[in-house]
């Protein structure tokens, strides 16, 4: 496709959005965090946005790309944003502070709604974690580091920063105001094995093992606590818990608000690829719906199964 269309429609995009210049100005030097000349220059077609400025527009403005491209309907195209956990450059830190930001103005915006499902730990609880938070950083680096030998899970440092970033994004995603998981009724079994396997093989010390044991122990009870109450206990804002009663492949996810709605699939461990078309991430929803009707619903209603789900778990977690 010309460069110069596919620039002069996502400008006229921009211009639909924000039909003064002035708006439009003012609202990319938020948004970018650039300049007023640097926008300008932009507007002006002297420099083109960067893909990494396009994909922050697009996703903050819920512009579809590919509109933009005339991809297909029939075609559903995934992006992806590869992230350094361990140690992010600037522009990353730059970018989780957005979505921060972002996350945080959705307490506003009481239809807002988000909805995980997964066979894995999601990162809106391991946040809050040390121990939980590293292992998967730990895993992930074990399966992923392409010829570098294994990192002892106590070797594994994550960057003061990152760390400081991990607990606002932890504060953070309890203001959206509602919430809803559903878990692989394994969930915990599947880490549990992952972690006896590293410990098997000296990678995590009988210390290291301790420790992680009790972040999974607090996780219980704070789960617990938000089962009991139907909401996260720092906000009062609504969650609710559900555990499948089918095998769950992957974490995936939507998020839908008044502005933008999007959604993702959990790959590679650590990273998503994600959805703004709007065809797609309908589908998602729908589907997403649908699986609570193979699942049971543990928060709130159904005492004897919250408290028999809660055992199990903590019965999981000792053996370890």
């Amino acid at each position: 496709m010309d460069t110069n269309k596919w620039y002069d429609d996502f400008l006229e995009k921009l211009y639909k959005k924000f039909p003064k210049k002035l708006l439009l100005t003012k609202s990319l030097i938020d948004l970018l965090e650039i300049e007023r000349e640097a926008v300008y220059r932009r507007l002006r077609k002297d420099v083109l946005f960067s893909a990494n400025e396009i994909m922050t527009i697009a996703s903050a403005w819920n512009i579809s790309l590919d509109d933009i491209t005339s991809v297909s309907n029939e075609q559903f195209s995934f992006q992806m944003r590869p992230m350094n956990y361990i140690d992010p450059s600037k522009d990353e830190v730059n970018f989780l502070k957005f979505v921060i930001k972002s996350i945080s103005l959705l307490k506003n915006k009481p239809s807002t709604e988000f909805m995980d499902i997964c066979n894995k730990l999601p990162r809106q609880f391991l946040a809050g974690f040390p121990r939980l938070n590293q292992f998967y950083l730990f895993k992930w680096l074990y399966e992923y580091s392409i010829g570098n030998e294994p990192i002892p899970f106590s070797k594994v440092l994550i960057s003061e920063e990152k760390l400081k970033v991990t607990h606002e994004y932890y504060k953070a995603i309890k203001l959206v105001p509602i919430s809803s998981f559903i878990f692989d009724i394994k969930i915990f079994e599947l880490m549990v094995n992952d972690i006896k396997y590293f410990h098997s093989i000296y990678l995590i010390t009988d210390e290291d093992l301790a420790l992680i044991k009790k972040d999974l122990v607090a996780l219980l009870d704070y789960l617990f606590e938000i089962a009991n109450k139907g909401c996260y206990p720092e906000t009062q804002n609504k969650v609710e818990l559900y555990i499948s009663q089918l095998n769950i492949e992957t974490n995936y996810n939507y998020t839908m608000t008044p502005e933008i709605n999007i959604c993702y699939v959990h790959v590679f461990e650590k990273f998503e690829i994600y959805s703004l078309n709007p065809a797609m991430v309908n589908n998602f929803i729908s589907w997403m719906q649908l699986k609570k009707k193979t699942s049971t619903q543990i928060s709130e209603v159904d005492e004897k199964g919250r408290i028999d789900f809660f055992m199990k778990q903590r019965e999981i977690v000792d053996t370890l």
